[in-house]
């Protein structure tokens, strides 16, 4: 395995979709520092009203409440708001 595919395999990823498309933030699952402002970014994503999902094994999106560090990528998006 190639030192790419290697760090690649190491990092999780938050997606936050808004109007303008994504963004995407890495965070190595490894480092406590990192996981620390993941934490704290999916805290504060979620105080701003935005939705986190997950993939379960199956591939199916779950909607998730808290944040899990084990989380391979988990995509946040906004409150839908009617008219």
């Amino acid at each position: 395995m190639d030192k790419g595919r290697l760090k690649e395999s190491a990092m999780a990823t938050q997606i936050v979709m808004d109007h303008c498309g994504d963004t995407r933030h890495w965070f190595d699952q490894r480092d406590r520092e990192s996981l620390l402002k993941a934490e704290e970014r999916f805290q504060d994503l979620s105080d701003l009203g935005y939705t986190a999902a997950v993939r379960n094994a199956s591939g199916e999106p779950s909607i998730v409440r808290n944040f899990d560090p084990t989380a391979e990528e988990t995509l946040f998006f906004p409150r839908l708001v009617g008219g």
